[in-house]
């Protein structure tokens, strides 16, 4: 058995789908024909979410790097940074504009305190409030 030739079958059968879809009978699925629909009996390995989390902690790194002041930001600051983009997105992260510049200027509290002036602190204010005191540790 060629497992080589298993895959390029595969592949071609299946094709590649990098997000979530419904499958031609309504379950969802992901990838090369992974079915991940509970219902069915699908999902992930807890080895495979982790591969997953490790991959999307590493992408929004590199985001973040290229971030003006990024690389000089105490650990803690960095962490929170990464929390909130991992939650919000690039975009999302980016919009806090206040709180950038006041980590510009390294002033963690001001930049905690702009954090927490938003809809992401209502949504989600236990989160949110982890994060900042993560920020304002930095002080």
């Amino acid at each position: 058995m060629n497992l080589n030739t298993i895959r390029d079958q595969l592949l071609r059968h299946e094709g590649v789908v990098l997000h979530g879809y419904e499958d031609h009978l309504g379950y969802l699925t992901i990838g090369v024909g992974r079915l991940i629909d509970e219902r069915r009996g699908g999902g992930l390995s807890k080895d495979e979410a982790m591969f997953l989390l490790d991959n999307d902690i590493h992408r929004v790194v590199n985001n973040l790097r290229k971030e003006d002041g990024f690389t000089g930001f105490p650990a803690p600051v960095k962490e929170a940074l990464v929390n909130m983009e991992f939650q919000l997105g690039h975009r999302g992260l980016m919009n806090f504009k206040k709180m950038w510049a006041a980590l510009r200027q390294h002033d963690w509290e001001g930049a905690a305190y702009e954090a927490l002036d938003s809809n992401w602190a209502t949504q989600t204010p236990n989160r949110a409030q982890e994060v900042t005191d993560m920020i304002r540790s930095a002080a």
